[in-house]
């Protein structure tokens, strides 16, 4: 919802916008200084682009035919146009009543050299209210204009083909970007690397689909060279092997866009909620020697070496006769089974000083922590669990090095790290092995092919998969099946791209098929 202060002015605008629609309808609306807006029906939108709030400077947007027009009303410059992207201070006027509203830059972006593909054209003004409602308002005075919907600047962008669907949701995400790995990510796939494999997909699968549909209806009059379904076989082989190590990614992708779900469980009294407040550096959790005390979980959103986590408390697991930490200890077992780390939490005052007979212990916390379908496991991988020793502060030194150095040599555990979350001893090296499992995790958004990041991409690839399969299971048995099979996986992937239409696939048939020769 936008703040209080801007809402007067998006209602003051929508409100002139619809009263200018009372007028008779025009082929062309008329405008101040005699400059045409463009046609009635081609509608022409504004917006604050910049970040709401008082700041130096604000840029609104405008897009569409009358941009022109509503440059020419609202700067005085009726004789020509400004250069293109070309920086010019000038008056921000109000159309109707020529007051000056502001002084600030105006740019100009004719079509089709523009973000929207559109004439556009950018103010950038002084970033308080007064002033942002004033333009506003004055814009929406502008015949043919109205305010933008959410989105709608790049949507225009997708529709006169400037982004692909791929490259529009990379640059929804580098929005949203909270961490610079996911800043990296986004940026990458709104250059369009992710959208280019795609397309180079889709390209082969339209390959494929010409040829076999002129297999069918020209191998007759042998008009068609041998060797093609063969052709079209090794294509389609070599696509279903690029797709399923695309798919084997371990959702890095989609890991490293939403966070990666660190889960800290454990035993009651263990510090869980003091290791939460330590990592979140706040008293996000109540902490109190009384056990049982977290019964819900409580989330935070950290920044760990640039790698976004979502970080949860959890009750602690025990048997209890008591309804509602019955129920937290139900929820907390629940966000085990969904976490992507878990952060076993001990109370290393519990453990005896023999390192064999501690890490039997651990092995037991490690049991009572893993998810029931996981019970039979006996091997901890460090990808999913970290032991964290907590309350070292209340063990003799030596024992403590003692502890730290022989479970190190134990094989069978998750990387061991002992802390004090009372004198954040041992902090610094538990945060070193947390970053590097959650880089794991997410892995490095620059290195090796784009990966999957949305679960949409995942679910449209694993149709294209099982299209394919199609073809191959009908190839020997009815072609026209098989050709079908193909016709769906480019439907799959044109639905990530936004890309696919019929006229392309006849284009390459008469490309590459020289018919009636």
């Amino acid at each position: 919802m936008l703040p209080s202060m801007y809402r007067g002015l998006w209602r003051a605008a929508v409100h002139t916008l619809r009263a200018s629609k009372g007028n008779p309808p025009s082929r062309f609306l008329s405008t101040c200084n005699g400059v045409s807006s463009g046609l009635a029906d081609a509608e022409t939108i504004f917006a604050l682009s910049s970040g709401h709030g008082r700041c130096g400077v604000a840029v609104v947007r405008v897009s569409g035919p009358a941009s022109a027009t509503a440059l020419s009303c609202m700067t005085g410059l009726t004789r020509s146009l400004p250069a293109p992207r070309t920086a010019l201070l000038r008056s921000i006027t109000d159309p109707q009543s020529k007051e000056v509203l502001d002084r600030g830059l105006v740019l100009w972006f004719p079509a089709p050299h523009s973000f929207t593909g559109e004439d556009s054209l950018e103010l950038h003004i002084h970033g308080g209210p007064a002033v942002i409602t004033a333009v506003l308002q004055a814009l929406g005075s502008v015949p043919g204009m109205r305010p933008a919907e959410a989105g709608e600047f790049t949507r225009r962008a997708f529709q006169a083909g400037k982004l692909g669907l791929t490259e529009v949701e990379g640059l929804g995400d580098l929005i949203h970007a909270e961490t610079e790995a996911q800043r990296r990510q986004a940026l990458r796939q709104m250059s369009g690397e992710l959208g280019r494999l795609y397309q180079d997909w889709s390209h082969k699968l339209k390959r494929c689909l010409a040829h076999v549909e002129a297999f069918i209806d020209f191998s007759e009059d042998e008009l068609i060279e041998d060797g093609v379904l063969n052709q079209v076989d090794r294509s389609v082989c070599d696509l279903q092997a690029e797709m399923e190590r695309h798919l084997k990614d371990e959702r890095r992708g989609e890991r490293l866009r939403s966070g990666v779900q660190v889960v800290i469980a454990g035993a009651t009294n263990a510090g869980k909620s003091s290791l939460l407040n330590t990592l979140c550096q706040r008293p996000a959790a109540i902490v109190s020697p009384i056990a049982g005390t977290t019964r819900d979980v409580v989330e935070t959103a950290l920044d760990i070496g640039g790698f976004p986590v979502l970080l949860s408390d959890t009750a602690g697991l025990r048997d209890s006769p008591d309804l509602v930490e019955r129920e937290g200890v139900r929820r907390a077992r629940e966000r085990v089974e969904q976490a992507d780390l878990t952060l076993v939490v001990v109370d290393s005052a519990h453990l005896p000083s023999d390192a064999q007979k501690a890490a039997t212990i651990l092995q037991g916390h490690l049991r009572s922590v893993l998810p029931t379908q996981e019970q039979p496991k006996t091997v901890f991988s460090a990808d999913r669990f970290l032991l964290v020793l907590n309350k070292t502060d209340l063990l003799p030194e030596e024992q403590r090095l003692k502890l730290h150095r022989e479970l190190r040599l134990v094989s069978g555990l998750p990387p061991v790290s002992l802390i004090s979350c009372h004198t954040n001893k041992g902090l610094q090296d538990f945060l070193t092995v947390l970053h590097s499992s959650v880089k794991t995790l997410c892995g490095d958004p620059l290195s090796g092919a784009p990966t999957l990041t949305q679960a949409r991409h995942r679910a449209h690839l694993q149709q294209c998969f099982a299209a394919l399969a199609q073809y191959q299971r009908y190839r020997d048995i009815d072609l026209a099946l098989a050709a079908e099979g193909v016709r769906l996986a480019l439907t799959s992937l044109g639905r990530i791209t936004g890309r696919v239409g019929a006229e392309e696939i006849l284009d390459i048939i008469f490309k590459d098929f020289c018919i009636g020769k």
